[in-house]
């Protein structure tokens, strides 16, 4: 079962939270005890989306902008 830490106990105890996290726990946040986020450990899945959203966005900003004509946003938006 996932443990419930009030949002001011969380604050406090931030890096004892992160380090259950890394041991593969889930804590989630509650405000006036209603729950507002859940913090997860991450997973291989996560990491391999992380690292292919690093890659896309290097080559991204490495590759030069086309010389494309400039377009009004009606054009953008003009259904076919």
């Amino acid at each position: 079962m996932d443990a419930h830490v009030p949002a001011a106990e969380a604050n406090r105890r931030f890096s004892e939270l992160l380090r259950r996290a890394r041991e593969g726990h889930t804590t989630v946040i509650t405000s006036h005890g209603r729950a507002v986020a859940r913090l997860v450990p991450m997973t291989a899945e996560d990491e391999r989306i992380a690292s292919a959203r690093r890659a896309l966005f290097e080559r991204l900003h490495e590759t030069p902008a086309v010389d494309a004509p400039r377009w009004t946003r009606d054009e953008l938006y003009d259904e076919p």
